[in-house]
């Protein structure tokens, strides 16, 4: 399902405002820059919509158990309210909705991707003063409790099943076919998170030629965030020049070009070739 609308330009310009402040601040705030993305894909997401979820977040922590001890009891914990009480757990057909990238329509249905189901078991553990954060496996994203000699894994997307010791190994394995790495279980930065938040939804766009409206806000997003990856750049041009605005999208080409150059001149003279077609089709 399509959302009701993207939101005016002037409210869009405000959202981006924010999000780029945000996400350059000290300490970012990943439940805000999380909703910032969602309302920028809904136009029906005004501010009392975005405290709402804020308040909903805060009244989930609310139900768990003061300080119920170690970190696996804090995985349990949140299981049984999240998970069982609730009922939020994903689906093979949660990827084929934007929806599912978007955390106010994923509090709402409770269902979402691994990732956003994550965000809301960070967010909610968090809040009561749990040891939480993500993990970013390779193709599955799940919450971590604890340090790492005491760490424990559990899987948001299967209702917060807590994991064992073979499992994450599993679900590695299943998704890249490669060996679980140490590294894959340190914690995630929440800029991360959010950048491979708006990966799955250029991701479900790219999937959709029509809706070149979502891959080009959420490829602008990311580029609002510190230390992004260059090549956003030539994917923005690519999108401008799909959407016929073929000056700037030229434009776009071009810097990215010039930052490509020193590094791959043959690389950079292709991507001026796509701008000089590209101001071609003006004429």
């Amino acid at each position: 399902m399509r959302p009701p609308y993207p939101p005016p330009p002037e409210r869009s310009a405000e959202l981006r405002r924010r999000f780029a402040e945000e996400a350059r601040s000290e300490r970012p705030d990943l439940s805000l820059l999380c909703l910032l993305v969602g309302a920028e894909a809904d136009g029906a997401l005004d501010e009392a919509g975005m405290d709402s979820v804020q308040v909903e977040l805060d009244e989930l922590a609310g139900r768990l158990p003061f300080r119920p001890g170690g970190p696996r009891s804090w995985a349990v914990a949140l299981r049984e309210l999240l998970g069982e009480r609730h009922g939020f757990r994903g689906s093979a057909g949660d990827y084929q909705r934007l929806e599912s990238s978007l955390l106010h329509q994923v509090l709402k249905r409770r269902r979402g991707l691994p990732i956003l189901l994550s965000v809301v078991w960070m967010e909610v553990a968090r809040r009561a003063g749990a040891p939480v954060y993500g993990v970013a496996l390779p193709g599955h994203f799940v919450v971590g409790f604890g340090p790492a000699e005491d760490q424990v894994l559990a899987d948001p997307f299967d209702g917060g099943r807590v994991l064992a010791g073979s499992d994450a190994e599993l679900l590695v394995a299943g998704a890249t076919g490669a060996a679980l790495q140490p590294s894959m279980l340190t914690p995630a930065d929440p800029l991360d998170v959010v950048l491979r938040i708006l990966n799955n939804i250029r991701a479900w766009a790219a999937a959709r030629p029509e809706r070149t409206d979502v891959a080009l806000w959420a490829v602008e997003l990311s580029l609002l965030v510190p230390s992004h990856p260059a090549r956003l750049r030539f994917e923005r041009g690519q999108l401008l020049v799909q959407r016929g605005d073929f000056v700037d999208g030229a434009a776009e080409l071009e810097e990215y070009a010039e930052l490509i150059s020193v590094v791959d001149e043959g690389a950079a003279e292709r991507v001026r070739g796509e701008a000089r077609a590209a101001r071609a089709m003006l004429n």
